[in-house]
């Protein structure tokens, strides 16, 4: 019988790991592997790897097609949230010099559940602000909340909207005993405040244009009750100003918006303004 060397043995144990662990398919780790072999040795890693998403199909509740909690990894079908995790986790392989599926999974664990955590729906960073939090601890990523103007604003943060509404949670309805543990999430973060920007002071001036970056999240706030952003994208500017870059319902995929953001805020009442992110790479560190 030929020995099998160690390298081998610990390949097999990282493929048998992800089989248990991670739901994806063929093609999604393929598309991981050619996306960062795409990595620009100069230029915004986030603009570049959404880019890439462009035409990707909008498809909302991708992470729950099971009754129990499991790592998924779907890049061809993304949500708003997945598609700036993707495109987060991709960004964050290549600042660390990563290069396979198996730590590109790691990293969109650390990204998704708290402090990094294995696989759970009560674990899992359903409200923004949890994520924004989380993702600073574990250097990802800072809120910016400065200069004053732009952000002449407070957001006072609610955040009740899934336990007010555990029926329209398929996870909630199937496990309503992970309603406490989602509750105790929620009261985390209730009534923290943070500085955002009004949508009324999204106009295409030098002073914006230094205080958001090209590759920066916008998280963008909301007034419907319980609830702490209403959708999220990633920051682009071209020459008519800020535009969002995101995994669109109303696209039915991923697009660059043709409209300004601040052309896009004024189409929703419930928009009342944005939170920025930045994530950090090798140079911000």
């Amino acid at each position: 019988m030929k020995r099998i060397a160690l390298t081998t043995l610990l390949c097999l144990g990282m493929l048998n790991l992800l089989a248990t662990t991670v739901q994806y398919e063929h093609e999604d780790s393929v598309k991981v592997v050619e996306l960062l072999k795409t990595a620009p040795r100069e230029g915004n890693l986030m603009v570049h790897f959404a880019r890439q998403l462009i035409g990707v199909p909008y498809v909302g509740h991708t992470l729950e097609p099971f009754d129990k909690e499991r790592l998924i990894v779907n890049l061809r079908q993304l949500d708003c949230t997945t598609m700036v995790e993707n495109a987060l986790a991709l960004s964050l392989c290549v600042r660390d010099s990563l290069c396979s599926f198996e730590a590109f999974c790691h990293v969109l664990q650390k990204i998704r559940y708290e402090q990094g955590d294995e696989p759970a729906y009560i674990k899992r960073l359903h409200y923004f602000t949890s994520w924004i939090e989380d993702n600073t601890s574990m250097d990802f990523c800072k809120e910016v909340q400065g200069p004053n103007p732009p952000f002449t604003a407070w957001q006072t943060v609610e955040a009740s909207y899934m336990t007010q509404h555990p029926d329209r949670y398929r996870m909630l309805k199937v496990n309503p005993g992970d309603i406490p543990a989602i509750r105790k999430m929620e009261q985390r973060i209730e009534g923290r405040r943070y500085r955002y920007i009004p949508k009324g002071q999204l106009t295409n001036t030098p002073l914006l244009r230094q205080t958001i970056l090209d590759g920066d999240i916008i998280a963008i706030i909301t007034n419907i009750s319980g609830l702490d952003t209403q959708h999220i994208g990633i920051a682009v500017w071209h020459d008519d100003g800020l535009h969002l870059l995101n995994a669109s319902s109303i696209h039915h995929k991923v697009v660059e918006e043709p409209m300004t953001l601040q052309q896009y805020l004024y189409q929703h009442k419930t928009m009342p303004g944005i939170r920025i992110i930045r994530p950090k790479m090798k140079d911000e560190r």
